[in-house]
């Protein structure tokens, strides 16, 4: 008798602990993280400065791919893969995202791949060609890199799945201001200024996750700003990768994920040594700091993703006449460009008029995250935080990331972000000025598919 008292209790004990935890599941969001060391384990050529002469030359700090891996109570899930890569072209993103599909089930519009733009990581296959001259040997290396990086990433991003938890997520805006509008300021003279100009976006977007036992598990951040500080030939993730580690220093056993946003028109200014990129590194880790410290709105766990590509058109290639004066340039990788773009014309080519230009958007609770590809530049989040709130997430280079994506006033203006990026990228046209309106009427649409509104009693002008 003594015994099945003993007993009874206990059966009861471990099925009301499994009841529990099964309610735990299923009322809260469930999530995994994996990180995964993307360095280079040979010298190679870096991508992002057309100025460069030879390749990589050692490594000032690890180059990182981390997955973040979200499931809300209705089991819709979601992933987050943050790459410090200077952008993963369309090819790669595809490979990427077609083996997550095979593998996990996941759809496009479940995906979001971020790359953080530093220019001291590799160049990838197919990708930024133009710029340096690459033997068939460094092909070689490119190629064999790209292709073990789509494994290894579909790798990760199953590491983090099979470890998911519940966990409470939050979210929450912190500010930093070391981005200037590289269009409306000049680096040289910045020293003797005493106001900056033109446009920007000085929000720090935090995502928090916490396990059910009060200890972190992940946070999220971004920044719209190049992550060009640094332009030595050592493989980094320059200010955003001193962010992570600076993060995950003062949160032991977290994971520190950073995501890029639209700020392809801005450089963090000064720049150019080792201790402004730990600078700002520390001053985006304290800003996502001070929010974490402060009161965060807890995310419902409801996910709603939605994913559009639409078709970008392009401006026809140059005349054979443009294209010959051109193979006489100075600039070498503008003279690679117009040569093999005459190459191609001679040969009969026919250039495509348009490009698929990927746009999605994740609803998580109440929060909004707007993904854009392509460098996209500040005015697109700013349009997007006036009709949505300003509290909305938005990231650029995300998914593919194909060329500088300007606004109709960048393109009228021309210089780099409008006129000439095209040939760093290889393109061969200039966009046509139905850019911005085609992109902001189909992503205010999205929003609208997957459950985001203007907020109430926000009148929107959508011309």
């Amino acid at each position: 008798m003594k015994y099945t008292l003993i007993y009874i209790p206990l059966l009861f004990l471990g099925f009301s602990w499994d009841m529990l935890h099964a309610e735990s599941c299923a009322s809260n969001w469930q999530a995994g993280v994996a990180k995964l060391d993307i360095t280079p384990s040979q010298s190679m050529w870096m991508a992002g400065y057309g100025a460069r002469e030879s390749p990589s030359e050692g490594t000032l700090h690890r180059l990182w791919a981390k997955a973040l891996v979200v499931k809300d109570a209705n089991g819709h899930r979601g992933v987050l893969i943050t790459t410090d890569l200077v952008g993963v072209p369309r090819q790669i993103s595809n490979d990427i995202r077609n083996g997550l599909q095979n593998k996990l089930g996941l759809e496009r519009s479940q995906i979001i791949l971020n790359t953080s733009h530093t220019h001291t990581g590799p160049v990838l296959s197919n990708a930024l060609f133009d710029i340096y001259p690459l033997t068939d040997a460094e092909i070689e290396k490119i190629n064999s890199y790209s292709k073990e990086l789509v494994e290894r990433i579909i790798d990760v991003v199953q590491e983090a799945h099979a470890q998911m938890e519940p966990v409470r997520i939050f979210s929450g805006n912190g500010v930093a201001r070391f981005q200037v509008n590289r269009r409306n300021n000049t680096e040289a003279t910045l020293v003797e200024q005493t106001s900056l100009s033109g446009p920007n976006d000085h929000a720090v977007p935090v995502l928090k996750l916490m396990k059910m036992d009060g200890k972190m598990m992940a946070v999220a951040f971004g920044y719209a700003c190049h992550p060009t500080v640094l332009g030595i030939n050592q493989w980094s993730g320059d200010y955003p990768g001193f962010a992570q580690i600076a993060l995950e220093e003062a949160h032991p056993g977290a994971m520190a994920l950073f995501f890029q946003g639209a700020g392809a028109d801005q450089n963090p200014l000064p720049r150019r040594t080792i201790p402004l990129a730990k600078q700002y590194g520390r001053t985006l880790a304290a800003a996502v700091d001070r929010v974490l410290e402060e009161d965060m709105q807890q995310l419902d766990p409801k996910l709603r993703t939605s994913y559009r590509e639409i078709p970008l058109n392009l401006n026809a290639p140059p005349s054979i006449a443009t294209l010959e004066k051109q193979c006489e340039s100075s600039i070498a990788y503008y003279a690679r460009w117009a040569k093999r773009l005459l190459k191609e014309t001679n040969a009969g080519a026919v250039f495509p008029e348009s490009y698929p230009f990927p746009l999605q958007v994740w609803k998580m609770g109440n929060q909004a995250i707007f993904t854009l590809g392509g460098e996209t530049v500040v005015g697109y989040s700013i349009q997007l935080k006036e009709i949505f709130g300003y509290d909305s997430f938005v990231m650029g280079y995300t998914n593919d990331v194909m060329s500088y994506i300007p606004t109709a006033t960048i393109l009228h203006e021309g210089g780099y972000e409008g006129a000439s990026a095209q040939i760093v990228y290889g393109l061969h046209g200039t966009w046509t000025y139905d850019v911005e309106s085609v992109i902001m009427e189909n992503i205010v649409d999205l929003a609208k598919s997957a459950g985001i509104a203007p907020p109430q009693n926000h009148l929107i002008d959508h011309r």
